[in-house]
């Protein structure tokens, strides 16, 4: 199998963007991302596309071909990729694996979605397709209620607070606040996240992502190659994609996405390194408590100090384990088929030293998508050289 690496990347800022068409705002993210990477439409040979409901919110399906040729790029296939809130995840991880397979040189990969110019309710419908729709979702269960539940537990079976959930928050908003494309840019405090507005007991509505619009993309290619577009290529070293139970009541334990475990595992794996070797990470914090999961199961605290870790600083920006430097999805926004993607882009900044919240040192970095009631994971692993 051959080397893989980025080089070049791309990200609109996540938002609102009135009168923006999600097939220009794919384009805008994708041009920024083939410029930076200095490649010229002919050496793209493949184009992944992640997005989650586009026909159920804005009424347009065949979105790959179409973003594929407003860029300027003919003859070659174009696939759009559906995992939930992991579809660009999956995007990149199909990108890797064509290059990695010797079937192509270089590869687009993007994720994209459209999601302010739709109703709440009907925002909260289409996401909720993620789940199964006949056991559980039927029922009137919505994802803010899934992750409730599973706080619930952690809180449970763990004794993690309440004040230490709200505390990642805090934390991602304070991010959140020097990232010229996060969505929300404004820090919060303790209380405010406390006191605001209950939307699932537990949660509230500062543990909750935006409804946000964006594109995100990146360029790979063979690493033996990277010199001929780039004098700094980064390096996808490990690469996993996993299944689990998609419903609450299939799931072995609440507090723990097996797809997550899983996926790690084989990213480490591939990529010969622990968790210990990490330097940076961007976590699936769809809600505040996912990231605390997502500590979890990437192996970076063990199960159950979640909690204690956000309240003892290991994941702030000057802890032992930085996680979502960029805000994450609760400050970044959540455009869910662009935020495995939006992760990648941020951890290739880290790695290249540009970022604004710049983790010190940063060599080795990692990005976790998670799609549905845990379905779906993706784990990457990239290195600078």
């Amino acid at each position: 199998m051959r080397g893989v690496s980025v080089v070049g990347i791309g990200c609109t800022p996540f938002g609102k963007h009135n009168g923006i068409g999600i097939i220009e705002l794919a384009v805008q993210a994708c041009r920024e991302a083939l410029n930076d990477a200095g490649v010229p439409n002919e050496r793209v040979k493949a184009f992944y596309l992640g997005n989650f409901v586009s026909e159920a919110l804005v009424h347009q399906g065949s979105l790959a071909p179409m973003v594929a040729y407003r860029l300027g790029l003919r003859e070659i296939p174009c696939t759009k990729v559906e995992g939930a809130c992991a579809s660009s995840g999956i995007a990149f991880r199909h990108g890797i694996l064509m290059i990695a397979s010797g079937i192509c040189d270089v590869v687009l990969t993007a994720g994209a979605e459209k999601m302010t110019s739709s109703e709440t309710t009907t925002v909260t419908e289409a996401l909720a397709s993620a789940g199964d729709a006949e056991s559980e979702m039927r029922l009137g269960l919505t994802f803010p209620g899934t992750f409730g539940i599973i706080m619930r537990r952690h809180m449970y079976q763990y004794g993690t607070t309440r004040e230490q959930v709200a505390m990642v928050s805090v934390k991602n908003r304070r991010n959140g606040s020097a990232n010229p494309k996060a969505h929300f840019q404004k820090a919060v405090t303790l209380d405010e996240v406390l006191e605001s507005r209950l939307i699932c007991d537990p949660l509230r509505l500062y543990d909750c992502p935006p409804i946000s619009d964006g594109a995100s993309a990146a360029v790979l290619c063979a690493t033996e190659i990277a010199g001929e577009f780039t004098d700094r290529p980064i390096d996808v070293i490990g690469s996993g994609h996993a299944m689990g139970p998609g419903t609450l009541f299939e799931m072995t334990d609440l507090t723990t996405f097996e797809a997550t475990v899983i996926a790690a595992r084989e990213a480490y794996r591939g990529a010969g390194v622990s968790p210990s070797d990490i330097d940076v990470a961007e976590v699936h914090d769809c809600f505040s408590i996912a990231e605390i999961a997502a500590t979890e199961d990437l192996g970076f605290v063990e199960k159950g100090k979640g909690g204690p870790a956000v309240e003892q600083g290991l994941t702030a920006l000057d802890g032992s384990i930085p996680i979502n430097p960029s805000g994450g999805l609760l400050a970044k926004g959540h455009p869910v088929g662009a935020t495995g993607l939006a992760q990648i882009y941020e951890i290739v900044r880290q790695l290249r030293g540009e970022a604004m919240n710049q983790v010190r040192d940063a060599q080795i970095g990692l990005a976790q998508n998670l799609g549905g009631t845990g379905a779906v994971s993706t784990v990457h692993i990239l290195k600078r050289r």
